[in-house]
């Protein structure tokens, strides 16, 4: 392993080897587990997205861009950003999930060819602000957190399933040819939302948060664990209710072909925690675990890295 130099008051390897990550299993499913999430998903198709396309002032010469918004559960409006490419037919779709910073602007560095991309702000975030919700990560994790059938993760899983719906109602031809990636927080709804939407035929999961909740309220780190870590001290039954959004337990439940882009070293997101969720995937000839140095941290072979995750991610989406 790579030595990082960092200032932060614990390490953020948490003392795991590579072996000892890799050995790393998920906890095991609630009860109810899959009939819950089943039935979100079927309440989540019965809705229509209503897309509405507007011009952006966001320009790319390979890309014609719009804005879009979308209805999705509890009368909430999502916007974002959609990608048409310029030159070629429209033959897949792919949803792109964001972090917990938000996202301010599409990406146009999307290594596919053919494909109409939706950049979704989940509810609450970014473009897709919605009082009373805090648009701050350490609050809006919070959200309903003592509501089990109304915490926000659940929410979030649903615009993702409506961003799907989206494509498909404005290209009828990508049904069952969605790709779906996302990082951090976009990453740990990826895994909980995958394996309940036969639409999305194939993945990508970066630094996925939300894995192994036990150890996910137990490793110290920065960011919105650190707020669920903190009222979990004052609300020790919120365990119950983190258990049924354990992206780790729904990871087992995925079926199409993934990649899992995991670090070694993360303040932010336990690395224990990516790895229960990458190992979670089933073990076959077309899911991929992709190793970096690090996540949520600059190190000196990041761009080398990711280079060459753009390259999976490349051939990954194409073979299709």
């Amino acid at each position: 392993m790579t030595q990082l130099h960092h200032t932060f008051d614990f390490d953020p390897t948490h003392g795991y080897s590579p072996e000892a990550l890799n050995a790393i299993r998920p906890p095991e499913a609630p009860p109810g587990f899959d009939a819950t999430w089943s039935a979100r998903y079927a309440k989540a198709l019965t809705l229509d997205p209503r897309p509405v396309l507007k011009p952006s002032q966001e320009s790319h010469p390979d890309w014609t861009v719009h804005d879009i918004a979308y209805s999705s559960t509890d009368n909430i409006t999502i916007h974002g950003w959609l990608l048409v490419p310029r030159h070629g037919v429209v033959t897949r779709g792919m949803v792109i999930g964001h972090g917990y910073g938000g996202r301010e602007a599409p990406e146009f560095d999307v290594p596919v060819e053919n494909t109409a991309i939706l950049f979704p702000c989940f509810r609450g975030l970014s473009r897709s602000a919605s009082p009373p919700i805090s648009p701050n990560s350490a609050w809006h994790v919070l959200h309903d957190i003592d509501k089990p059938k109304r915490y926000i993760i659940g929410g979030c899983v649903e615009d993702l399933w409506l961003a799907v719906s989206a494509l498909i109602a404005l290209f009828p031809q990508v049904h069952d040819k969605v790709g779906y990636s996302g990082i951090s927080f976009g990453g740990g709804l990826g895994a909980l939302g995958i394996p309940f939407d036969s639409r999305i035929d194939r993945g990508m999961l970066e630094v996925p948060t939300f894995g192994n909740r036990p150890l996910w309220l137990k490793l110290p780190c920065i960011g919105s664990a650190r707020s669920v870590q903190l009222y979990a001290r004052r609300h020790p039954e919120v365990v119950e209710t983190l258990r049924m959004y354990d992206a780790a337990i729904a990871a087992t439940r995925i079926r199409v072909p993934m990649i899992a882009a995991v670090a070694l070293f993360d303040p932010a997101v336990a690395p224990a925690c990516q790895f229960s969720v990458a190992n979670a995937l089933p073990k076959n000839d077309y899911n991929q675990i992709f190793i970096l140095d690090a996540g949520h941290f600059d190190y000196p072979d990041n761009a080398a890295q990711h280079k060459a995750l753009k390259d999976r991610v490349r051939d990954h989406f194409r073979a299709s």
